[in-house]
């Protein structure tokens, strides 16, 4: 008996769930790229639903069950998160919240509770989708991911790892199987603002990040990062180098939320029109800059 997703029936497929690092890489260059990796496998069924993906053509292999890849450690100067730990795991760590405050901040306004306890962080990142919610916090906290395969392993900023909506650096037989994020030396304000068509259990029509650290009343450094308004997830550079130095007032921070409008590159969408997103990304950047240096406002 078939069953069926929508009008769509589901096909036999090949499925792999090893449970060892080693021989999930070992099964992946024997594959090549012929292989759908998954974790939590969240997005799995819409895909198919979508008709992005041909579950009965391409081999599943299954890495949720690999538990070398599910842990949230801090180590000496940095914090390390398995590919394989949940959304939920992350959100409810005391690690994550003590030190990555706004990453924890990000994932609770993330799909639902039955999607956060499923879905993994390596998946969202892997997935790579312009709007996945992780990514703009792990941005400014200038997270580092590790990927291996059976030929060695390489370490890359995570700004790296994104090429376009779908795709990233990973090359066949290789996995992401950890992300790094360096314990923050400098003291500073986080802020993370999303916007979407529902208060929750929603994609983002937009996502910002921020961190801001002001001495004697200057910018002393900036980072912003933004989600669902380019092909990739982003880094505001421009925005940055203009505020950077600047006194703290109203109106630096408004000119330099208005550059971010000249760096975006949205789309117009079933969520949004492209130039709804410029206009919100002025407008979210400029609440995010204001949050961090007026904590509480």
């Amino acid at each position: 008996m078939k069953s069926f997703v929508g009008s769509r029936a589901i096909p036999e497929m090949e499925y792999h769930r090893p449970k060892e690092l080693m021989v999930a890489l070992t099964l992946l260059q024997e594959l090549k790229d012929s292989c759908k990796l998954i974790a939590g496998g969240t997005d799995l069924l819409p895909a198919f639903r979508r008709g992005t993906l041909s579950l009965g053509s391409r081999p599943i292999v299954d890495l949720s069950f690999i538990k070398e890849l599910d842990y949230i450690k801090k180590e000496k100067e940095q914090i390390r998160i398995g590919a394989v730990t949940h959304l939920s795991d992350l959100e409810g760590s005391a690690i994550i919240r003590k030190y990555a405050p706004i990453l924890a901040d990000a994932l609770r306004h993330m799909g639902s509770p039955q999607i956060r306890n499923q879905g993994t962080i390596g998946g969202n990142l892997c997935n790579a989708s312009p709007a996945a919610d992780t990514a703009p916090p792990l941005l400014i906290l200038e997270a580092r991911v590790l990927l291996k395969s059976v030929e060695g392993q390489r370490v890359i900023s995570l700004d790296q790892f994104f090429l376009g909506p779908g795709m990233t650096i990973l090359a066949p037989g290789e996995i992401l199987t950890e992300i790094q994020i360096p314990i923050p030396k400098d003291e500073g304000g986080f802020c993370f603002l999303k916007l979407g068509r529902r208060n929750a259990f929603t994609l983002s029509i937009i996502s910002v990040a921020a961190w801001v650290k002001v001495k004697e009343e200057t910018f002393q450094g900036i980072r912003i990062a933004l989600g669902a308004v380019a092909p990739t997830p982003m880094r505001a550079l421009k925005t940055e180098k203009y505020i950077e130095g600047q006194r703290v007032t109203e109106k630096t921070i408004d000119s330099g939320a208005k550059v971010v409008s000249s760096e975006v590159q949205p789309i117009s969408d079933v969520r949004a029109s492209a130039d709804y997103r410029k206009d919100m990304s002025y407008i979210l950047t400029r609440r995010a800059i204001l949050s961090c240096v007026t904590p509480g406002k």
